[in-house]
């Protein structure tokens, strides 16, 4: 049997809002990482996974993204995503 598809929102600690969908996935959280450049710039990366262990793991991969890139820093958050 086919999946409902729904979107899915986000909802991010400085109140921006991401919306997904329609999907069937089963995602349940998701990440976001704004990174710090020496230029004095940001890029954001995001995407979204179907557990927080998932989500989380990301965070071992950004930390090597920012040495490989040569990042200042990075700011790096997982959210859960709601049914909308």
């Amino acid at each position: 049997m086919a999946r409902k598809k729904r979107y899915l929102t986000a909802i991010m600690a400085d109140g921006t809002v991401k919306r997904i969908g329609p999907t069937a996935a089963a995602f349940t959280h998701f990440w976001r990482i704004v990174a710090h450049l020496e230029s004095g710039k940001t890029e954001i990366f995001w995407g979204h996974c179907n557990s927080l262990k998932e989500a989380t793991g990301k965070r071992i991969a950004t930390e090597e993204a920012a040495r490989q890139r040569g990042w200042t820093g990075f700011d790096f958050e997982v959210v859960p995503l709601s049914e909308t």
